[in-house]
């Protein structure tokens, strides 16, 4: 059923393209067509009636000159008014004298075989109902007398359009609704096949996420370009690389997180069940064992809700303007007796230009990311070995650098240790006792402070973590809102 969907789908979405071509050309024939007829209609009756005056001009001119000839109008004169209907069968011609009587009227044949005798002629009466339609052009001789006048007009016509020029018009006007037909045809035709080529790469997407959704995460649609199809497409497999490392890491967590607490509580179980068989005497030995393993669990469970409370924001930073060389010179000197009972030497190092720097932290969780780099340092550097402790200063960031000659993170795993649970597989042995999440929460601290952390490690030579962190967040938050806005 999926696949005929998502084939019914992709039919819709081609018909409907091809669709929005084929409006698209209608909508551009439809209004070119309606500019060009308004534009050609006016240029057109422009044309068909200076056509009509010239010829009425030229009537008028031959009737004024055979006038003069015979200083009167006689019918040998008149016969040259049909020089004017001799050039079109469709044109009417009326020539009226000085006092505005109808002279000459090569309608009146037309009127008596129509059954009109002593009515008005079919001449007069169109020139009273569509004067518009009728041109005119004065009888004028060579010394300015105006003897009488010349009338024209087309005949089965209310414009000045003769026969021919009606079958004209009519024939370009058909000829731009072909156009437009052929220009809609095009444009379905066009739409088909762009249709065709977008609606591919979209079929291939929808296929790879059907992958994915079935489990497949290694499903990629492989599609490239720089166009917005092929920027989807490398955008869609970049997701899925990512769900895929996501995904992953997921499991891993999971069979992390069930093994940290597994190995607790079989251990509590293991040993409870022992003293209930009498197997181990119920003392205070087996008690503690019992002990300690709650409180490594609880230890865990605290972690994680600590974890889950930073990353939520649900305790809210409290900043505070604080001598950063005191707090990590103060932070050292308590930790300096725990370090040398494992046999470590541990320093600090100011590296500021002065004896007092501060800034806006948060004290108690600065302190936190501090002493969870500092026990990470202790628990994997071996006996002989130092933990050096450096405060500097970048303008405008504070810098805590934390540095041991321990066992090294392989450059592998660098990018992972700050997953939670997460331990490399030289430390799995647990000799060490972390929880693996204690890089989780530091990371999560310097973020809340807008920094940055960053590691260095080579295995068998030691590791080195670096907090950045602005100096003044007030500052750091002003500037962030005039980026934004």
């Amino acid at each position: 059923m999926r696949p005929e969907v998502r084939s019914h789908a992709t039919q819709t979405f081609r018909a409907r393209l091809t669709f929005f071509f084929a409006l698209t050309a209608a909508m551009t024939a439809v209004l070119l067509s309606v500019m060009l007829a308004i534009t050609w209609e006016g240029q057109f009756q422009s044309y068909t009636r200076d056509n009509m005056q010239r010829l009425a001009d030229s009537t008028a001119d031959v009737l004024a000159r055979q006038y003069e000839t015979q200083e009167e109008w006689t019918r040998r004169v008149l016969t040259y008014a049909t020089s004017a209907s001799a050039a079109s069968t469709d044109v009417g011609v009326q020539v009226v004298d000085e006092t505005g009587e109808v002279i000459y009227d090569d309608t009146w044949a037309l009127s008596r075989r129509s059954g009109h005798t002593g009515g008005t002629p079919v001449s007069d009466q169109k020139i009273v109902d569509d004067p518009d339609s009728v041109v005119t052009a004065e009888v004028i001789t060579s010394d300015g007398k105006k003897v009488g006048e010349v009338r024209l007009w087309a005949f089965g016509s209310d414009a000045l359009l003769t026969k021919s020029d009606a079958a004209f018009r009519q024939n370009s006007y058909s000829a731009i609704f072909m156009a437009a037909m052929v220009s809609v045809l095009f444009a379905c035709v066009i739409g088909y096949f762009t249709s065709r080529s977008l609606a591919r790469p979209i079929k291939i997407i929808t296929s790879t996420a059907a992958q994915i959704r079935s489990g497949d995460l290694t499903a990629r649609t492989n599609l490239t370009g720089d166009d917005e199809i092929g920027q989807l497409g490398e955008t869609f497999d970049s997701m899925a690389t990512t769900l895929e490392h996501d995904i992953k890491i997921e499991h891993r967590l999971t069979s992390d997180v069930a093994h940290e607490l597994r190995t607790p509580l079989m251990a509590m179980l293991v040993t409870v069940e022992a003293m209930q068989d009498g197997v181990l005497p119920a003392d205070d030995e087996h008690l503690e064992t019992v002990a300690s393993e709650t409180r490594r669990l609880s230890r865990l469970v605290d972690a994680m809700l600590h974890l889950s409370r930073i990353e939520n924001g649900k305790g809210s930073l409290k900043f505070e303007r604080t001598d950063m060389v005191y707090l990590v010179r103060s932070l050292v000197s308590s930790q300096h007796q725990l370090f040398h009972e494992k046999g470590l030497h541990l320093r600090f190092a100011n590296e500021t230009p002065r004896e007092e720097l501060y800034a806006d932290v948060d004290p108690d969780l600065i302190r936190e990311a501090i002493v969870n780099l500092m026990s990470n340092a202790m628990r994997y550097t071996s006996s002989g070995g130092w933990v050096l402790v450096t405060l500097a200063y970048e303008r405008p960031e504070v810098v805590v650098m934390v540095q041991d000659t321990g066992m090294g993170i392989a450059k592998e795993d660098i990018s992972r240790i700050f997953s939670r649970f997460w331990r490399s597989d030289a430390s799995r042995e647990r000799v060490s006792g972390g929880l693996g999440v204690g890089l989780a929460i530091t990371k999560e601290i310097v973020d809340q402070h807008n920094g940055t952390i960053t590691v260095e490690s080579e295995l068998g030579k030691g590791t080195l973590f670096s907090i950045r962190f602005p100096q003044d967040q007030g500052r750091r938050k002003i500037s962030q809102a005039i980026q934004e806005g």
